[in-house]
């Protein structure tokens, strides 16, 4: 058993995670940072449950659904929503989140929140482990397949989410305009202030009218290569240890 467990940054909730498997990283806790969660929220792709364990606590959220398709990991997020005795608060589906339409109503939900895999199917070399490859590439689902979805469950002006890598800003635009989610916030994420952004994130509304507007961006580290106040806060460190 590889199996391990960890306190949520920034809350009191313990997470278990397997160390020889894909756990979550820093793109999932500023993604759990960026949103602004209320009512009914959907996580696609929410791992081993990171995010809904990040949002639940943030805004007035009603009920968190987190949709894994891989079995262990599914399991993993369940055994965490236990531990901590959130059954009333949250629930991981094991499906493939392209057949969530049959499973929901349309217009079900208030936010939807996802941290998808970066990496078109082909574009690059593909981990041998499975786990790794699913989480990193599109095997399993598209960013298609994900604003496609996310369009049909968002109520009108429900509020989308999403962690991705700055070479993909165009796709997701495009793809977002094509399922009625338009862009509203954009932030991106970089190492130290004179680097290239590593990350971004984004914000669209359901129908929403054109507006986009850029946050300051997200810096990681000092010049000194301390970690900037910022992220002090994100992940509810005292500075002073």
């Amino acid at each position: 058993m590889n199996q391990r467990i960890d306190i949520v940054p920034g809350s009191n909730y313990k997470i278990i995670q397997d160390s020889k498997k894909f756990s979550y990283g820093t793109d999932a806790i500023f993604l759990s940072s960026f949103a602004k969660a209320k009512g009914m929220v959907m996580d696609l792709g929410t791992g081993t449950g990171i995010i809904p364990l990040r949002l639940l606590d943030k805004g007035q959220v009603q009920y968190i659904y987190g949709v894994e398709i891989q079995d262990q990991v599914a399991n993993l997020a369940k055994k965490s929503v236990e531990i901590n005795k959130l059954q009333d608060k949250i629930k991981i589906l094991h499906m493939d989140l392209k057949d969530l339409p049959n499973k929901f109503n349309k217009a079900s939900f208030d936010v939807i929140t996802t941290n998808p895999p970066y990496m078109k199917n082909g574009g690059a070399l593909v981990n041998k482990d499975e786990n790794f490859a699913m989480s990193r590439h599109e095997i399993s689902c598209t960013l298609e397949d994900i604003l496609r979805v996310s369009s049909y469950l968002l109520k009108p002006l429900g509020k989308f989410y999403m962690v991705h890598r700055p070479d993909r800003l165009v796709d997701i635009i495009y793809n977002m305009r094509q399922y009625n989610i338009e862009p509203k916030r954009l932030r991106f994420v970089q190492a130290k202030i004179n680097k290239k952004p590593n990350l971004l994130l984004i914000e669209g509304l359901k129908g929403g009218n054109p507006d986009l507007k850029f946050d300051p961006s997200l810096i990681v580290y000092n010049e000194d290569g301390s970690y900037t106040d910022e992220i002090y806060d994100i992940y509810g460190m005292d500075k002073r240890k």
